[in-house]
């Protein structure tokens, strides 16, 4: 069963990284986090395309925006 996990992680970690688009549970399970946490940051982001039902998280747009939250002070590192 292990085995079979791991394999199905590297399936989806190879083939997401080569879109542009995720679905929410794709996007939160390549950037390892929770789903909630994942909707939050998109929707934050603006980068949430709805169509009908589906929603679409544009990862360009996704990964801008975390951009914004990289620690710079190195008395956070020290």
């Amino acid at each position: 069963m292990s085995e079979e996990r791991n394999s199905h992680d590297k399936k989806v970690r190879v083939t997401a990284k080569n879109k542009r688009f995720v679905r929410y549970a794709d996007g939160a399970e390549m950037y390892s986090m929770g789903l909630s946490k994942f909707q939050q940051l998109a929707r934050d982001a603006g980068a949430c395309y709805k169509l009908g039902q589906m929603v679409l998280v544009n990862l360009d747009i996704l990964d801008e925006y975390l951009e914004t939250f990289r620690i710079v002070d190195s008395d956070y590192y020290g």
